[in-house]
C-alpha cells in the first residue's frame, strides 16, 4: 500500500509524537529502532538531527496500531464477546434426550457452517459445553463424558477458506525418498466438516439404539440353566473363605520362589542351599511319616473297634469271673475258686491291652508276654504258680490258699500288685 494511503487510514488528523511516546512505551522502542535505520535525510529536526520519509511513516503507523489496540482493550472490557460467555470447561449434566437434542443441533451447526464458511455461522460458542450422559436409563447409572473440543477447533478453523491444492509431486524413485515426497496430503477443512457430520450421525444412531428396550434373553438363559444342571456341573460350588486363604498362601509361595530364583541368579550358592534344604525337609517328612505309620501298625495289633474273640479270657468280663470265684468259695470249692480268680486277673489285664486276645495261649505264655521290669510281673508269676499246682498238679487247696490267691488277684486287678507284695514281704508259695 502506498505511504499516503497508510497515513490516510490512520484515525488521527494530527499526530502528536511526543504524547504518543509517553503514553505507549512500546512505541518508544519502535521509534528507536526506526532511528537506527540508515534512511536518507529529507529534513532537519529542531535539535539538528536528520529525519527521513520512512521514519515519519513508521512513527505514524505505530501510533495507529497503539490507538487501535487501546480501543480494542476498552471494548473488550466494556462488552465481552459471546464466545467468552459460554464456558465449555464445565460439562453439562444431560439426560439421554438432552444428549440426542444436542447432537441434532450440532449436526445443524456443522451443516450451516459448511455452506456459509463465515465468522457468524462458524462460531465455536454454538457448539456448547461437553455432555455427561448416563450409560443406561437407571436412576443411579454410571455416566460418560462426551467432549466436543475437536468440533470447536474445526468450526473455528472453518472460518478460513480451504488452502489451494498442493502441486503434483514428482514420481518417487529409489534413493530420492524424503518426508516431503512420502507424506500424505492432509485433508481439507471441507472434508473434515463432512467427516464431522458423519460422526455426529453415527453418535445419534448409537444414542437412539441405547434407548431401545433390552432384548429378551430368556431362551439363552434357559439353555444355560439346562447346561449347568448336567452331571458334570453338579459339584460346582462358590469358593469358600478356606479356598481363598489357600489361594493367597499359594500365591505367596509362588512369589517367594520366584524371588529366590531371581536371587540365585546373582548368588549361585543360594540355589544350592535351597536345593539341599528342600531335600532335607523332604527326608525329615518321610521319616516322620514312617514313624507315624509304624505306630499305627503297632496299635492295630490290639483291635480297638471290635470286642475280643469268642473263647478268650477277656470275652467274659473280669467281674463275672470274680463273682464265680466267690460263689465257688462260698460253696467250699476252693480249687474251682482259685481257677476263677486266675482267669479274672487274666481277663482284667487283657482288657487293659497288655497283650492281644488269643484263646490258644497257655498260662506260661501269658506270663512270658509281661516284661521283666513290669511291676505286675511278680504278682502274676505267683498267681500262675498257685493256679498250676492246684488246677494242673492235682494239689488239694484249702481256704488259706484261696485267701492268698484272692489277695494277689485283687492287687493285679487294681494295679497295685507289686507294691502290696513288697509290703507283705514276698509272695505266698
Amino acid at each position: 500500500m502506498p505511504l499516503t494511503a497508510r497515513l490516510k487510514s490512520c484515525p488521527f488528523k494530527t499526530l502528536n509524537l511526543s504524547a504518543t511516546e509517553k503514553a505507549y512505551p512500546n512505541f518508544q522502542m519502535f521509534a528507536a529502532r526506526l532511528r537506527s535505520r540508515p534512511f536518507k535525510a529529507v529534513g532537519k529536526t529542531p535539535d539538528g538531527s536528520g529525519f527521513s520519509a520512512g521514519w515519519i511513516a513508521g512513527v505514524a503507523l505505530a501510533a495507529c496500531f497503539a490507538v487501535a489496540q487501546a480501543r480494542g482493550v476498552a471494548q473488550g472490557v466494556a462488552a465481552p464477546s459471546a464466545s467468552t460467555a459460554v464456558s465449555p470447561n464445565k460439562p453439562h449434566d444431560a439426560s439421554l434426550d438432552d444428549y440426542r437434542a444436542h447432537l441434532r443441533s450440532l449436526a445443524a451447526v456443522v451443516e450451516i457452517c459448511a455452506k456459509a464458511r463465515d465468522v457468524k455461522t462458524c462460531d465455536p460458542a454454538q457448539v456448547g459445553a461437553d455432555d455427561e450422559v448416563p450409560l443406561t436409563s437407571a436412576a443411579n447409572a454410571e455416566k460418560r463424558l462426551v467432549r466436543y473440543g475437536w468440533l470447536r477447533v474445526l468450526v473455528s478453523k472453518a472460518r478460513d477458506k480451504d488452502a489451494p491444492p498442493p502441486k503434483t509431486k514428482p514420481a518417487v524413485t529409489k534413493g530420492s525418498e524424503t518426508w516431503e515426497n512420502v507424506r500424505p496430503v492432509p485433508p481439507t477443512t471441507t472434508q473434515l466438516l463432512k467427516d464431522a457430520q458423519t460422526r455426529l450421525s453415527r453418535d445419534l444412531a448409537q444414542a437412539d439404539a441405547s434407548a431401545a428396550p433390552a432384548a429378551d434373553h430368556s431362551q439363552e438363559r434357559n439353555a444355560m440353566k439346562q447346561v449347568l444342571s448336567g452331571r458334570e456341573y453338579r459339584d460346582l460350588e462358590e469358593p469358600t473363605a478356606k479356598d481363598s486363604a489357600f489361594e493367597k498362601v499359594g500365591n505367596w509361595l509362588n512369589h517367594v520362589l520366584e524371588s529366590a530364583l531371581k536371587a540365585s541368579a546373582r548368588a549361585p550358592w543360594l540355589g544350592r542351599v535351597l536345593v539341599w534344604g528342600f531335600v532335607v525337609v523332604v527326608c525329615l517328612g518321610l521319616v516322620w511319616g514312617l514313624l507315624q505309620l509304624e505306630r499305627r501298625w503297632r496299635l492295630r495289633l490290639v483291635p480297638q473297634d471290635h470286642g475280643p474273640p469268642a473263647g478268650t479270657a477277656s470275652a467274659i468280663h473280669w467281674q463275672l469271673w470274680l463273682e464265680d470265684a466267690r460263689r465257688a468259695a462260698a460253696a467250699g470249692q476252693w480249687r474251682e475258686a482259685i481257677h476263677f480268680l486266675y482267669w479274672a486277673a487274666i481277663s482284667r489285664l487283657e482288657s487293659k491291652r497288655l497283650w492281644p486276645a488269643d484263646r490258644a495261649r497257655t498260662p506260661r505264655e501269658y506270663l512270658a508276654l509281661v516284661a521283666a521290669d513290669d511291676p505286675r510281673q511278680p504278682g502274676l508269676a505267683t498267681l500262675t504258680g498257685s493256679f498250676e499246682r492246684v488246677w494242673y498238679g492235682g494239689r488239694a487247696a484249702g481256704e488259706g490258699d484261696y485267701r492268698k490267691a484272692e489277695q494277689i488277684a485283687s492287687a493285679l486287678i487294681s494295679g497295685t500288685g507289686a507294691a502290696r507284695l513288697r509290703a507283705e514281704g514276698g509272695a505266698p508259695q
